[in-house]
């Protein structure tokens, strides 16, 4: 199988697989799935996060995150009557909702602090809180330099006033705020195709493009520095 179809082929098994049993198949698995050997699994595992189509473990040839899901527990929870799971961040979670479809909660927390947050979705679409925001703190050109720190602060918050207060209590960069529901918009266009067998990762002016689709079109949205996938 040649690297291009083995990274498709493994990034829609793994997908598959969280979505219809909230939880990720092993190494042995998959290769007993696609008959092969596990060091090709492995190898394809490499290439998948090479081009960001998946998170491995620092030390090992095995999945962290695949997103929009999170392998691991995070503060993000998406529940629907067949399964749950997690999610990296509130973008990552509506994406879930929308991949999921009908109706879920999303679990979160404003802030990542003590209050917590539901959010109710009907097919990827937040019912209510137009006044919630979500701050991205780092840059989308940004994300890849620790994906994870990216992640774990894209976060809710009910104002600008609470984000920039939220900002200086913890010393962590103030980015831009996006509406909720636009969010969302996004979480559908950039999540919506992840559980199709021919999945592709975006390549980064397919990337820019979905961006200005949901009219995130700030400086701090511009892909334009970057080259290969996002």
């Amino acid at each position: 199988m040649d690297t291009d179809k083995l990274t498709s082929t493994l990034h829609y098994e793994l997908i598959h697989s969280i979505l219809e049993h909230g939880a990720c198949p092993s190494n042995s698995d998959l290769a007993k799935l696609l008959d092969i050997e596990e060091s090709e699994i492995a190898s394809g595992l490499r290439a998948l996060s090479d081009i960001h189509g998946v998170v491995l473990h620092p030390h090992a040839a095995t999945p962290w995150v695949i997103h929009p899901f999170s392998i691991t527990p995070t503060i993000n929870w998406i529940e629907s009557k067949r399964a749950g799971w997690w999610a990296p961040c509130v973008w990552c979670a509506l994406g879930v909702a929308a991949l999921v479809g009908g109706d879920v909660q999303v679990h979160t927390r404003y802030g990542a602090e003590l209050e917590p947050l539901i959010i109710d979705v009907k097919d990827g679409h937040p019912q209510g809180l137009v006044d919630v925001l979500v701050h991205f703190a780092i840059p989308p050109s940004r994300a890849w330099d620790n994906v994870h720190a990216h992640c774990s602060m894209v976060l809710p918050f009910r104002s600008t006033d609470e984000i920039i207060a939220w900002t200086q209590r913890h010393r962590l960069p103030l980015g831009e705020p996006v509406p909720l529901h636009q969010v969302a918009s996004l979480a559908r266009l950039w999540y919506g195709s992840h559980a199709n067998p021919d999945w592709h990762k975006w390549s980064v002016d397919e990337a820019q493009s979905i961006f200005h689709q949901v009219d995130l079109k700030s400086a701090f949205w511009n892909l334009r520095i970057k080259a290969g996938h996002f």
